[in-house]
């Protein structure tokens, strides 16, 4: 008759206070100090147990084979005119047959989730070892910035990481000799993977990246260790076997004693999924007869509370001490024999006081907090993270990457203004500028610019005139809607055309119909 805790978090504080739970022998071993409540703690342990575990994992099945091919859904994407739309349609199709809204209800950033398609080429075409060859042979592949080569065997990881460029025939001899090969930034170097994570980030509001595994038979090539990301595990090739357990307190790679057993235990077949939330241990290994290749693709990196919070609150006890004179006062002349650890179980009113008094201020500091400014903060370090937009054909003609300036018969045509009033535009992305102020000036931050490689440039913007303030946001809210280019809200004609012709120049915005 005694119901489940509605949370982890309630069943520990019930059972044991301020302990931290490991397990059902431990809780019964500390009911034990109080024989009249063994019986009842015990009955609770065991439905702690169940809980711990039942809510841990979710696995589906799914033999659907019906569902589009990754080559035809991109192409099908591509005639999606809003681009919100199209993210939230290939993340549908990456985790399939689970309904978006229910995983992001119930399922992100909670627990795993493992869904087995039983069909080989539901991932096919996003990347694969032929791929991986291609890049060895044809890019400047640099060992520690594009590939890591690693290993682990008797509970110890090593990386074997030579200077210098990545070569097939050196590489090629690391795998035969048992090394996994980790690609860390395959969206530079695969059209695809750049195209699914740029479509994806839109769908996270947050940087979507990606390393490519690749096992040789019978070899681990990572200790068990957690991450702080969202991570989707994407086996492509070859098969592999995942264990997933509890988190635990923060370390980088942790021993099989310190893990306990796996709360998911699974070999992992071409065309399934694994999701985990960051914090989540893992460890995966190879099949003494198969080879595996999996792609991760990951997001949501500092980007919790605590994250905003980092921003709000600095700036917002600066401001607080700038004008409230509460925050000026001086301590306590005698404020270290009674406060810190030391006397931290003295029984001292002045304690009580003290406290009190932070905590006042801790109150009164909230009405400081630049939220919104925090926040253009967080934005800009995420247009930074970006990846720029893979442009469909039709963009591409109706942007400036299509423009007809050209060179003709020793001279250059076609230049010069080609906006006009009845002109239609629209931004190119839904998520790809942003207005910034910073006190003094506003400055449109944008992604169209950026690279392929991480951070390899500095944030993109340019500052807005005051005359464009309005009409650039009223373009960014316009979204997906086509506006004419008269309908903006600037004073002068003149301002239009001239706002209109900056935003297709640096690439922002596309016309209705190709110019």
């Amino acid at each position: 008759g005694i119901q489940p805790p509605k949370s982890i978090k309630q069943a520990k504080r019930k059972l044991m206070g301020k302990h931290v739970i490991k397990g059902q022998e431990k809780v019964e071993r500390l009911a034990e100090v109080n024989h009249l409540e063994c019986n009842r703690l015990s009955m609770y342990a065991k439905n702690l147990v169940k809980c711990l575990y039942s809510v841990c994992v979710t696995k589906v099945k799914c033999e659907d084979a019906s569902v589009e091919a990754l080559g035809d859904l991109l192409n099908d994407l591509a005639e999606i005119s809003n681009s919100r739309e199209r993210a939230s349609k290939l993340f549908q199709w990456l985790i399939h047959p689970i309904p978006s809204k229910s995983f992001f209800k119930d399922t992100w950033e909670k627990k795993p989730v493992l869904v087995q398609r039983q069909n080989i080429n539901y991932y096919k075409g996003l990347f694969s070892t032929a791929e991986f060859d291609r890049i060895l042979r044809q890019e400047n592949i640099q060992y520690g910035v594009n590939l890591d080569v690693t290993s682990y065997t008797n509970g110890k990881r090593e990386t074997h990481n030579p200077p210098g460029r990545a070569l097939p025939f050196t590489v090629w001899d690391f795998y035969e000799r048992g090394c996994s090969l980790r690609m860390l930034n395959p969206q530079a170097f695969s059209s695809t993977v750049w195209n699914v994570l740029s479509i994806l980030q839109e769908q996270f509001g947050s940087m979507a990246g990606a390393n490519v595994y690749l096992t040789p038979p019978g070899t681990q090539g990572f200790a068990p260790h957690y991450d702080d990301i969202e991570a989707f595990v994407i086996q492509l090739e070859g098969k592999k076997h995942w264990r997933v357990y509890d988190p635990r307190c923060p370390s980088s790679n942790f021993s099989q004693s310190e893990i306990g057993k796996p709360i998911l235990e699974v070999v992992l077949e071409a065309g399934d999924l694994l999701y985990f939330p960051r914090g989540f241990i893992h460890q995966g290994d190879c099949l003494p007869d198969v080879h595996s290749l999996h792609l991760t693709v990951s997001s949501y990196q500092r980007n919790s509370w605590g994250d905003l919070l980092a921003k709000v609150v600095p700036a917002a006890l600066e401001m607080a001490m700038e004008e409230d004179v509460e925050f000026r006062r001086g301590l306590p002349l005698d404020y270290l024999t009674y406060m810190g650890v030391q006397n931290s179980d003295k029984d001292d009113p002045r304690r009580v006081q003290f406290l009190s008094r932070i905590n006042g201020l801790m109150k009164k500091l909230a009405a400081y907090a630049p939220v919104d400014a925090a926040v253009d903060q967080k934005a800009i370090d995420f247009f930074h993270d970006c990846l720029p937009p893979t442009l469909t054909a039709e963009e591409l003609a109706s942007s400036v990457h299509g423009a007809p300036s050209r060179w003709e018969n020793g001279k250059a045509v076609d230049v010069g203004a080609l906006m006009k009033s009845q002109t239609r535009i629209r931004l190119i992305r839904s998520g790809i500028a942003r207005l910034c102020s910073d006190g003094e000036a506003v400055w449109l931050y944008y992604t169209a610019d950026n690279s392929r490689v991480y951070h390899k440039e500095e944030p993109k913007s340019f500052e807005i005139k005051p005359e464009h303030t309005d009409a650039t946001e009223f373009l960014i809210h316009a979204y997906p809607k086509f506006v004419t280019v008269g309908s903006l809200p600037c004073e002068s004609a003149e301002d239009k055309v001239s706002l209109a012709g900056v935003l297709f120049e640096k690439g922002l915005i596309h016309t209705a119909e190709p110019l």
